[in-house]
């Protein structure tokens, strides 16, 4: 078994370099299916995420190569197939593999999927998606059927502004005859990034990054290069990490726009950042104030933070409040904060933080991503060493975790035990 152990208290100083963002990435290399020749998507993270996907291509006979930071991907030799359980259910992103054969092949067989436990996370807006398309969606079990004699576009609301389901939608559209719509489509930046993928490719996408995304459906799709964006979440969780440690640490290869609404949250708290054109450099400050946050899609908060940054708010001079409205499972992290010393009363989906209060170290359990990612922050801010288990939902998500703290100044060690 894998864990991390962490001794606090350690300045951390120095520059960290973002990685292409995880959410564009684990969409991108399905989408990949789509073209006609071969595609190459530099800046890809090197995280367990990427590494399950490429796997699942190369099951469905692709030629995939990796060259440092970039993914090369052949996909004219790719047999479509069933796609098995165990491969499925290693993250939750494999669905984009439905969007993406439907698209180009009418047809897909695959198992759920699969991911962290943070709540219900059907994938029904999906489905009702390729229905619309034209497509018939069999449910055997735990295994989907998805089939179209043809694809045609279609206007489609969704009941929720889902990320994952304005993708997929837009997978499956892009070579459907006449034009699709989607309303109340989500608008993250990583949603942008992706259609712009398919748009070198050939696509003909407009108005991705606002509630209403317009596909012209085209008959073939080049091959293309195509650059991942910065990951704005793993820029939230180090400057977050550098407002509770930082001495002029720098968060290097961002877009700050994307960060907005942290930024916000912590200038409010009296945190000290200075914004560059793609950096930021954060240093820890004391006496800071509670503030109030609510999750929202974006610009809102972003839920994918909320954890981590609940660390933070235990350095707070008061009382502050996170308000969960995207997942009911989000708060899985807190009896371990509170096991470290944190004063955090969940009720619902709703959490009151008093503060401050000293963390100390002990043994806590990463339950997914962002938990893990959260239990990372306190462990560097907690008195003594904190030993951190089931450590591959934090490896899923953060390229090169270890190494990038350690050369920061963090003592930080990846274990097998």
């Amino acid at each position: 078994m894998k864990v991390l152990e962490i001794t606090g208290g350690k300045e951390l100083s120095g520059t960290i370099r973002i990685s292409g963002a995880k959410n564009s990435s684990v969409a991108l290399i399905p989408a990949a299916i789509l073209a006609d020749d071969t595609v190459t998507i530099c800046n890809v993270p090197e995280i367990t995420d990427t590494d399950a996907l490429s796997d699942i291509l190369t099951y469905l006979g692709a030629e995939v190569r990796r060259a440092s930071e970039s993914i090369v991907i052949n996909p004219v030799t790719i047999e479509n197939k069933e796609i098995k359980e165990e491969q499925a259910k290693k993250l939750r992103a494999s669905y984009y593999f439905m969007g993406a054969l439907l698209g180009k092949y009418k047809h897909v067989e695959m198992y759920f999927p699969g991911g962290c436990s943070i709540g219900q996370r059907p994938i029904n807006l999906h489905l009702k998606g390729f229905e619309a398309l034209g497509a018939t969606v069999t449910n055997d079990g735990n295994k989907y059927i998805v089939d179209a004699d043809e694809l045609n576009g279609a206007n489609i609301y969704l009941d929720i502004a889902s990320v994952g389901a304005t993708i997929n939608i837009m997978l499956a559209a892009v070579k459907a005859k006449g034009k699709t719509t989607i309303d109340n489509a989500a608008k993250e930046p990583e949603i942008v990034n992706i259609a712009t993928f398919l748009n070198n490719m050939g696509a003909k996408i407009s108005g991705a990054g606002t509630s209403e995304i317009v596909i012209d459906g085209v008959d073939s799709l080049k091959g293309c290069f195509h650059e991942v964006i910065p990951d704005r979440i793993e820029a939230g969780t180090y400057t977050i990490i550098g407002a509770l440690m930082g001495n002029y640490l720098k968060i290097d290869n961002i877009i700050p726009e994307h960060l907005e609404s942290l930024t916000s949250k912590l200038t409010e708290m009296g945190v000290s950042l200075d914004i560059g054109p793609d950096y930021l450099i954060v240093n820890s400050e004391k006496n800071y104030k509670p503030v109030n946050v609510k999750t929202l899609g974006y610009p809102g908060f972003p839920t994918d933070l909320q954890q981590p940054f609940s660390v933070l708010l235990t350095k707070c001079n008061g009382e502050s409040s996170i308000v969960e409205t995207i997942w009911e499972n989000r708060f899985m992290h807190v009896p371990y904060l509170n096991k470290m010393g944190a004063k955090i009363e969940v009720e619902g989906m709703k959490a009151k933080i008093s503060g401050p209060t000293p963390l100390k170290c002990c043994e806590v359990e990463a339950t997914d991503l962002r938990a893990g990612a959260a239990l990372v922050a306190a462990a560097l801010t907690a008195e003594g060493t904190t030993t951190i288990t089931n450590i591959n939902h934090i490896l899923r998500g953060y390229e090169n975790i270890v190494e990038k703290l350690t050369d920061v100044g963090a003592k930080i060690e990846l274990k097998e035990i």
